[in-house]
């Protein structure tokens, strides 16, 4: 087995001509923290991933082939969400990640949930993405019709180091329930779906871009409804912490659910300073060239929602020098 595996190795190389030397030095992987694979990072991030790639040997971009960072191969990581990711940034685990606008100015101030730890002066921005709406779901004969109800019920929060769960805590406070009222778990996508369905919880927290695959999935097979986050509950959030906006998922987005108000935060593309400006440049620009905006506008439901225009939307946290000057040069920035 080691000696078949040398043998296609030595053969890839060879398969680069005799420039392969060079092009193997060349070579750059790039890696984007994403979430769960069952929410809207993971196939966004995939999507993004694919735009800004361009390894070894592709055709050029005006011939069809593909439009991204020369040499460059970048890859979607699953992992447990913005906490995780900002996290991985700042340790070097990973070059970049989304997160929630909110989770990354408390990490990269040291405020709100984040207090009491260091500030995370080098994150970095790279774009904002798209808006992410926080979904509350519960079996429709639950009986479960505000945040309210969930007092002593079987709740899952998602998993810490999820944006999810900071905002499920957050949520609750406003509309004055603490962890100790309810039951909590810490279940993620599909898990939290056929545990909802199994009657082993009776709510979740979700936040994510809608659609969303597993929801969709649930709402295909099980009657369900999102239940509201409205009212003075709402307000107290969005008064209190200026990155959470009114809003609403519309009817149909999932087999037999209503339009419902809840509330929403930005998904936001994160690096660190410490990055190559150039790269960064060349990433940012990639992300925005034409190509990529047929790869977006197919790939996915939210891919529609990522332009140039909002690029620049809610972004707290100061952008990557590779990033600041591609959006100067396009006139996006002052």
């Amino acid at each position: 087995m080691v000696k078949i595996a040398r043998t296609f190795a030595a053969g890839a190389v060879l398969s680069l001509g005799l420039a392969g030397a060079s092009v193997a030095q060349e070579l750059k992987f790039f890696t984007i923290g994403t979430g769960g694979t069952a929410y809207t990072y993971y196939p966004v991030g995939g999507v993004i991933a694919n735009a800004i790639s361009k390894p070894p040997g592709s055709r050029p971009c005006e011939e069809g082939g593909s439009c991204g960072v020369d040499g460059l191969i970048a890859s979607a990581v699953s992992s447990r969400g913005s906490v995780d990711n900002i996290n991985a940034i700042v340790s070097g685990l990973r070059n970049s990640g989304f997160a929630q606008s909110d989770v990354a100015y408390w990490a990269y101030t040291g405020t709100g949930t984040m207090e009491g730890q260091p500030p995370a002066e080098n994150l970095r921005t790279i774009a904002a993405l798209f808006e992410e709406h926080i979904h509350l779901v519960a079996k429709a004969d639950s009986g479960i019709d505000s945040v309210a109800d969930l007092a002593g019920k079987r709740v899952s929060l998602d998993e810490p180091g999820s944006g999810t769960y900071v905002d499920a805590l957050l949520i609750m406070e406003a509309n004055g329930l603490s962890v100790d009222d309810v039951t909590a778990e810490a279940l993620k996508g599909n898990a939290a779906s056929d545990a909802l369905r199994n009657g082993r919880i009776d709510a979740f927290f979700v936040v994510a871009g809608y659609p969303t695959g597993s929801l969709v999935e649930l709402a295909s097979a099980e009657d369900i409804k999102l239940v509201p986050i409205a009212g003075e509950g709402a307000k107290a959030l969005t008064d209190k912490y200026g990155f959470f906006a009114q809003s609403e998922i519309p009817a149909g987005t999932y087999e037999g659910v209503d339009a419902t108000s809840t509330v929403a935060v930005g998904a936001q593309w994160f690096t660190s300073a410490e990055e190559d400006d150039e790269l960064i440049y060349q990433i940012t620009k990639a992300l925005w060239n034409d190509n990529s905006r047929k790869l977006l506008d197919v790939g996915h439901a939210k891919g529609k929602t990522i332009t140039p225009d909002t690029a620049l939307s809610g972004v707290g946290v100061p952008l990557h020098a590779g990033a600041e000057r591609f959006y100067r040069e396009a006139g996006l920035l002052e």
